[in-house]
């Protein structure tokens, strides 16, 4: 009875520890921590607001968003909803995003084209640390409309979360890459 518990215990720690591992992997950039106060019968309740993007510079991305009575607490919400929200986008072998994408939250509107090797990420505000936090290396953005943080980055996941490869596009065609029949006819 007693062995059966420890290797319950045993396996329960291998896992925190597998997990620990894990979350290691995911990269964790603070956009912005903002003041905020509610008004209650008693007087203002100030608390803070954290927006932070998760991603593991492969191709996985999440923005989340938490709010606590102190910054650490606050922060540790938005690690956990960005990591609730991750997202998988297709990257190039150029580091680049496959297609031009539009990008829409809210009053924002994000463009984001891909670009050449070697011309770095050109995009400001925190879409630029969506796209790093994401892996690409080599876009173009541009951000239209409203100047929120949060909006706008969640702008960004949303287009690049309709990111599309050639195959995908094949697949929900009923084509096939290599038969020219269905395509000529």
């Amino acid at each position: 009875m007693s062995t059966d518990l420890k290797q319950v215990n045993k396996s329960k720690k291998a896992l925190q520890r597998n997990d620990n591992l894990s979350e290691s992997k995911f990269v964790e950039r603070l956009i912005k921590i903002s003041r905020v106060s509610k008004v209650t019968k008693g007087g203002k309740k100030l608390s803070f607001r954290a927006i932070v993007v998760v991603g593991n510079e492969n191709g996985q991305v999440g923005v989340g968003v938490g709010k606590a009575d102190d910054v650490v607490n606050a922060f540790k919400k938005a690690k956990a909803d960005g990591r609730k929200n991750l997202i998988k986008i297709p990257i190039t072998k150029s580091l680049s995003i496959p297609h031009n994408v539009i990008g829409i939250f809210g009053a924002c509107k994000i463009i984001m084209r891909p670009s050449i090797e070697g011309s770095g990420v050109i995009a400001g505000g925190s879409v630029r640390t969506v796209l790093e936090v994401a892996g690409i290396k080599n876009v173009i953005a541009k951000q239209l409309g409203s100047n929120n943080v949060l909006n706008n980055a969640r702008a960004a996941v949303s287009g690049l979360n309709n990111l599309t490869t050639k195959s995908q596009v094949l697949k929900k065609r009923d084509l096939h890459s290599n038969s020219s029949e269905k395509i000529n006819s």
